[in-house]
């Protein structure tokens, strides 16, 4: 699969070879959730600004024999974008395999992100349950994009397993709070090298997204973060930014930390020697 020509290849070509999940190649690192807008007209204002090439919708969540809700699934599937269902709202791995398979037959596409949540206050995965369903796609032909939490275990043994791409939270879905354990992010990257790796959901701000890339990760999934801001459109437009900044930022490569000072310009022939 190949994502529609975009401006995003414009801009984003610069930052390398483009991200490949499977068959779908990817021009650009910024991937975009589609709930809690406004208004259509700011989602797709939005996903233009951002110059995605992969959107992601709920399928659990909409009543496709609803005549408004079908009239969103046929509006986003005729942008220039690659669709990502998810399996939002499951709570074991057998709720989450039947909506994977529904996508599948309604969406014709084997692309899934894997969600298994453990409970409604925190929102966070259960890694049993996430595991097993992970399992049983794979085997089924999908291609796996699983969310999970900040675990290096977990993420090792999704990628074992042969999820497409791991996906690790930076913070609680929709709370913002950025990247609360970088250290275990930098250490499944560490561990992981060569899988596919992209930080999805607790992005608050452009910063956030830059700082995760800057940790060596492949991508970014938000939804809340330019859903929910002030002014969506314009904070969409920060996060492309912030992402093509951080993916420069880590390829350059940074100067090392250090303890002391180390002046920039020689110390020989200065006035007085």
């Amino acid at each position: 699969m190949q994502a529609s020509q975009s401006t995003a290849q414009k801009d984003d070509h610069a930052c390398g070879d483009p991200l490949v999940i499977g068959s779908l190649t990817l021009h650009s690192r910024l991937l975009l959730g589609t709930s809690g807008y406004p208004n259509m007209q700011v989602l797709l204002e939005s996903i233009a600004t951002s110059g995605t090439e992969l959107i992601t919708v709920a399928i659990r969540r909409i009543n496709l024999d609803d005549e408004q809700e079908e009239g969103f699934l046929s509006t986003i599937r005729s942008l220039p974008v690659a669709l990502l269902p998810n399996t939002a709202g499951c709570y074991t791995a057998k709720e989450a395999v039947l909506v994977a398979e529904l996508a599948r037959e309604a969406l014709e596409t084997d692309l899934i992100k894997l969600e298994v949540i453990g409970d409604d206050e925190t929102l966070m995965p259960d890694s049993e349950q996430l595991l097993k369903a992970a399992s049983e796609l794979v085997m089924s032909g999908f291609t796996v994009m699983a969310y999970s939490n900040d675990d290096p275990i977990t993420c090792r043994k999704l990628a074992d397993i042969g999820c497409a791409a791991v996906m690790p939270l930076a913070s609680p879905i929709g709370s913002g709070m950025g990247l609360v354990n970088p250290y275990n992010l930098q250490l499944i990257r560490e561990l992981l090298p060569s899988v596919p790796l992209i930080v999805d959901a607790g992005i608050g701000t452009a910063s956030d997204a830059a700082l995760a890339m800057e940790l060596g990760y492949d991508g970014i999934l938000l939804n809340t973060a330019v859903s929910k801001a002030e002014h969506p459109v314009q904070m969409a437009a920060a996060m492309r930014h912030a992402v093509m900044g951080g993916r420069f930022a880590y390829s350059a490569g940074r100067i090392p930390r250090r303890f002391f000072a180390q002046a920039s310009s020689p110390m020989q022939g200065r006035v007085g020697q």
